[in-house]
């Protein structure tokens, strides 16, 4: 019976899923820099709750990224640390296939998905990933990029579906065309799971010293002149669209809030 933990803070959402054989546990609460203080004994709840301890673990998934600096350092320093404890391995897994995965559980149905998410700066993290005969594959990796150079891009390859809260955040500035749309998918630890537990069987665990956090971003401080540009950018007053808008859902066995945003 394969045990699994995996969790991501790579947003302002904490989820956190364990699975043990057919039974599920997961919990949700505030991520960016609460998380840090709040993972580990989100963590140890959850295994009491199901009454598994560490050593139960067959192995440790959590969100790499791209996403938030802070909250990546968070959930890679937690896995690597319960990993080398136990003797366990880690499944290192793109937070953005998270929010292809949630998507297409949520019913999204074309097989090749557009995962964004806000990244803040006026920029989105993006990748696109494809879903064949119950597995997924990397077609473009994480990168950072903002709608400009995203319209650019799908001029001659429009997307099929598009994921993930930059829908919200960048509502009218997104050109998405025909493409189905699932604005309220996020990198929940539900989504990581299953994917964490198709990575286990195939063998994809790795030594928790090589579980490092994907950074997609080198520029983190912002000048005044970046900021000023970005507030040209977003409009006279500088507004940005409410997430509360994209009319997301919360709860550990649905589509998490579409709040979770990602910053520097």
């Amino acid at each position: 019976m394969t045990t699994l933990i995996a969790f991501d803070t790579a947003t302002e959402r904490m989820t956190v899923a364990l699975g043990r054989g057919e039974r599920v546990f997961a919990h949700e609460g505030e991520g960016g820099a609460k998380a840090s203080a709040t993972l580990l004994p989100a963590i140890f709840a959850l295994l009491a709750e199901a009454d598994v301890t560490l050593a139960d673990l067959d192995a440790i998934a959590f969100g790499r990224g791209p996403g938030a600096f802070t909250g990546l350092r968070t959930a890679c320093s937690v896995a690597q640390g319960l990993a080398f404890g136990v003797g366990k391995g880690v499944l290192p897994i793109d937070s953005l296939l998270a929010v292809a995965e949630d998507a297409r559980a949520a019913g999204l149905d074309p097989r090749r998905v557009w995962a964004l998410i806000d990244a803040r700066m006026d920029q989105i993290y993006a990748a696109e990933y494809e879903h064949v005969d119950g597995r997924w594959s990397t077609r473009v990796a994480p990168f950072l990029t903002d709608c400009e150079a995203l319209a650019v891009r799908w001029q001659d390859d429009p997307p099929a579906a598009i994921a993930g809260n930059a829908l919200v955040v960048f509502a009218g500035r997104l050109a998405s065309a025909d493409a189905a749309l699932a604005p309220q998918a996020t990198p929940s630890a539900l989504a990581l799971l299953r994917l964490a537990e198709q990575a286990w069987a195939d063998g994809a665990t790795v030594d928790p010293a090589l579980a490092l956090p994907l950074y997609v971003r080198d520029n983190v401080a912002q000048t005044t002149e970046q900021r000023d540009l970005a507030r040209q950018k977003r409009g006279p007053d500088g507004a940005r669209p409410s997430l509360s808008e994209g009319g997301a859902r919360s709860g550990a066995g649905a589509i998490l809030s579409s709040g979770a945003r990602a910053e520097p």
